[in-house]
């Protein structure tokens, strides 16, 4: 953990790099120290972990023929889409995140477009989050083609910051696993996580023109694991800082509501998330000159997937029109 980390914006005036994002006004990280479960680092509290709900042995409707290639993407709605949005916090040692609202309108309104439900929580404390996620699970999903949730904060370390303390994200989706959601068995359920994952920096290496490397029974029901159909998709890798612009917002969520905004129809979420991935990796670099440690940092995107099928997001009956 490094004190840039903890207490600075870095904001710095500067050219364009050739080919490469870097904003007249400096970019900023979402890092700050998590370890152990309920260990409390840099002035916060971690959030007790949550005793599992009972568990609900509803016998869930199958949502697909058993090996259909893509999942079924025309219920009657396309779900809900909850967007925690942390600017603020209670943590002494925590930094606003500037630019963090731009984020979340951007995406409010790319997953609007995309036909959900959508909800917009801000500065949530741990309890208010948890209560969100609780009455999300309890709802009816069985006219609802999936999931989505994303997370705008500060983080490190496998930790998500809520306004009062950190937390992780299983005491979240545990949720929504087929046991404790049966109406989602099968079906999306997808996760964005925009908030650093450590105090690394990826300086990134020059690639040069050269040689080219490469040669030119359905209807039976069946059983699935209670954590299948789950996506998690990072803005960083583990142990590195996730970077995010003052007045633009974070690099992820610039491409990720790009490629969505642009791409939803025509490609599978798999392949749109690879493609989020390129813009961020080529297209963004930091520029702090005023720090030459921060300056001209690279980022890259992860993401881990349950996903069983293919999932595309078509045009919904409403009118909404994917991308």
């Amino acid at each position: 953990m490094t004190d840039e980390c903890i207490t600075r914006n870095f904001i710095a005036l500067g050219s364009n790099g050739t080919g490469v994002n870097r904003s007249s006004i400096g970019d900023s990280t979402d890092a700050k120290g998590c370890e152990g479960n309920n260990a409390g680092v840099g002035g916060a509290t971690a959030a007790a972990s949550i005793p599992p709900p009972s568990i609900n042995n509803y016998v869930a409707r199958m949502p697909v023929e058993r090996y259909a290639s893509e999942y079924n993407m025309n219920h009657k709605h396309r779900g809900q889409a909850i967007i925690f949005n942390h600017e603020f916090f209670e943590i002494p040692t925590l930094r606003a995140r500037m630019g963090t609202n731009v984020d979340a309108e951007e995406l409010r309104k790319t997953f609007k477009r995309l036909g959900f439900d959508v909800s917009v929580h801000k500065d949530c404390k741990w309890q208010n989050i948890r209560e969100q996620i609780e009455k999300a699970a309890a709802l009816d999903h069985t006219d609802s083609d999936c999931l989505a949730i994303a997370i705008l904060s500060h983080g490190e370390h496998g930790c998500i910051y809520a306004n009062d303390v950190q937390y992780k994200l299983d005491q979240i989706w545990h949720y929504f696993t087929a046991k404790m959601c049966p109406t989602l068995a099968g079906k999306p359920k997808l996760f964005f996580i925009q908030a650093c994952q450590g105090d690394g920096l990826d300086e990134g290496v020059m690639l040069e023109k050269g040689v080219t490397e490469t040669d030119g029974d359905s209807s039976m029901g069946y059983k699935i694991p209670v954590h299948a159909d789950f996506l998690f998709s990072y803005s960083t890798i583990p142990g590195y800082y996730s970077w995010r612009n003052i007045n633009n917002g974070s690099w992820y969520m610039q491409s990720l509501i790009q490629e969505l905004n642009s791409n939803a129809k025509k490609y599978d979420l798999l392949t749109l998330l690879t493609f989020v991935s390129q813009r961020v990796a080529i297209d963004f670099e930091s520029n702090v000159p005023a720090t030459p440690m921060m300056d001209r940092q690279k980022q890259i995107p992860c993401f881990t997937s349950m996903l069983t099928r293919i999932l595309r997001f078509g045009d919904k009956p409403n009118g909404n029109k994917a991308g």
